[in-house]
């Protein structure tokens, strides 16, 4: 027998005021039942659609008999039991063998490589769209902008919607959509058509992106995820890349509107599998679907989960969505560099996307199939980072062996980015002075590499750092770095052109260089002031020794300064 002690403060840390703590004794605080603590704690949990006194032991036990004690009932003389997953119990997704595990993390890196390929696959052919519509190749661009500025909508409302109703359903109802709607792209007569197909399309195409971190913790314990963590990472940025490649020599063949007719296959065989072949994954829903199928076999009503139970009230969940990823992007240092830091990667990326046609096709002459080929650096860069990950995993788990049993501080997640935040200056610099028509093409080609090589890098370490340092409202410090980092990113598309025109393509990469180059500081100010500013914060965890000071726990004073 063991005994497992719930401390609803702990799960949630937005409880302080003593009512709420109060209530949360009627709730059964220790729980003797027989426990296998083998289910690793996440943060897709659903603790932000639960009230703050929610058991959510449920989720991350076993037990022998698949239930553990819940609140008492109405009638004051039962508890209701809340449904639990049993010792390697089948429909627990993290028992499923990994082969099918790995089916279905490949499946979804595949979506997400393809959302991030229909970004950029149409990027070869503006021109096109803008001769045949007589409209500036300003106008044009909007395609690509209002695509991307879909990915920073769509997520405030399928994040949350996924953790009410499940992943399944909204990958398979958002990528029906998505299909749909490309459809009108590809035979639009007017470019008021193209632009609010692409906009729906960014927005359905979202989901995929906003959920697919929430699948792969879903199937896999926190010291397996590295691996399928890395190949769903390098995806968002291979797909770009590729997307030039696929989309000059096809649309130098075919034209602009087959650029849309791949993607419409693409992403329709990505739907197939995913509807057919992919099942549902989030524990919640899988325990929710359980109890209900229980109150219906044994006419007893008691079978519930913490989500038939305790929700929060609507307006506080649209609160917690809407408003707290606004609050920690302009409340939080850490949130709000990290995100200014992904923004001008990510406008990086979608102004290559622009400087390199300007390059090579205006300066050079290339035609737009050859200047795609000039994207397989980016993209081997991108994919050497990603075949590191194992080495970057394998490291992170030796240097947080000193802390087992405690959680480790949250600026070594800093150390990757420390190491790979250089590669993007580099590569920028090399890009600048390379790009002279007179030279030859190799320069601002290779020049690709190290940036994409610093991608992954950089990117992995700016999520992990923010779920270590915010655990509990992790998921609204990644909205809100997403959402900055979708409206930056479809911004930069808009002037990148007149940008290069006006100062000249070596001046024009210069600046972005400066940009870059100031931002390596961001994870070495962290890295030495980093657990300062979180005892500091309001919603970020400090770190055990300082919620144990808090608690009235003498904690001894470590010599040295820093923890880390």
């Amino acid at each position: 027998m063991a005994t497992t002690t719930t401390d609803p403060s702990s799960r949630h840390p937005d409880t302080t005021d003593t009512t709420q703590c109060d209530s949360s004794s009627s709730r059964s605080s220790t729980v003797d039942v027989p426990l296998v603590p083998t289910m690793s704690y996440d943060i897709n949990l659903p603790n932000r659609i639960l009230s703050n006194t929610a058991n959510l032991d449920e989720y991350v036990v076993e037990t022998r008999d698949g239930q553990i004690p819940g609140p008492i009932e109405p009638d004051g003389e039962r508890r209701y039991r809340l449904v639990t997953f049993q010792p390697g119990d089948p429909e627990n997704p993290k028992n499923w063998s990994k082969a099918f595990k790995w089916y279905i993390t490949m499946v979804v890196a595949a979506t997400c490589f393809v959302v991030a390929f229909a970004s950029s696959v149409v990027t070869p052919d503006i021109g096109g769209v803008a001769e045949e519509f007589e409209v500036s190749e300003e106008v044009a661009l909007l395609s690509i902008t209002l695509f991307v500025v879909g990915f920073g909508i769509g997520p405030l409302a399928f994040a949350p919607l996924s953790e009410v109703y499940g992943r399944q359903v909204i990958y398979v109802s958002t990528l029906f959509v998505a299909v749909v709607f490309i459809i009108p792209c590809a035979l639009a007569k007017n470019i008021a058509t193209l632009l609010v197909g692409r906009a729906i399309d960014g927005i359905a195409f979202s989901a995929p992106i906003t959920i697919i971190g929430g699948t792969l913790a879903d199937l896999w314990k926190a010291e397996e995820r590295g691996i399928p963590m890395a190949a769903f990472s390098a995806a968002p940025f291979i797909g770009p890349a590729v997307g030039p490649l696929v989309g000059g020599f096809l649309s130098d063949a075919l034209g602009w509107r087959w650029l849309y007719w791949l993607t419409l296959i693409l992403s329709g065989v990505i739907w197939v599998l995913i509807t057919f072949t992919i099942p549902e994954t989030y524990a919640p829903t899988i325990l929710a679907r359980r109890a209900k199928k229980l109150r219906k076999e044994t006419g007893e009503q008691d079978w519930v989960t913490e989500q038939d139970l305790d929700m929060r009230p609507l307006a506080e969940r649209i609160r917690i969505f809407l408003i707290m990823p606004l609050k920690l992007l302009f409340g939080e240092l850490i949130v709000f560099l990290i995100s200014l830091y992904m923004s001008v990667l990510y406008g990086l990326l979608y102004m290559f996307f622009i400087a390199f046609p300007i390059v090579f096709s205006e300066g050079k002459g290339y035609s737009a199939g050859i200047t795609g080929l000039t994207f397989i650096p980016l993209a081997l860069g991108v994919v050497g980072s990603a075949l590191c990950a194992p080495f970057v995993n394998k490291h992170y788990v030796k240097i947080i062996a000193p802390y087992a049993g405690r959680m480790p501080p949250a600026e070594l997640r800093l150390i990757p980015m420390m190491f790979a935040c250089w590669f993007i200056p580099l590569g920028l610099i090399i890009f600048a002075w390379t790009s002279y028509p007179r030279l030859i093409w190799v320069g601002p080609t290779l020049a690709g590499f190290p940036v994409g090589f610093g991608f992954i890098f950089i990117y992995n370490s700016a999520n992990n750092y923010l779920v270590d340092t915010y655990q509990d409202r992790a998921a609204s410090a990644l909205a809100s770095k997403t959402f900055i980092r979708s409206l930056w990113g479809a911004s930069v598309v808009l002037f990148t052109r007149q940008m290069y025109h006006n100062l000249g393509y070596q001046w024009a990469t210069f600046i972005i260089f400066g940009i870059s180059l100031a931002c390596c500081a961001i994870p070495f100010l962290f890295w030495k002031f980093g657990e300062r500013i979180r005892q500091r914060s309001k919603y970020a965890y400090a770190g055990d020794d300082a919620n144990e000071k808090a608690a009235g726990v003498f904690v001894p004073e470590k010599k040295g300064g820093s923890n880390v």
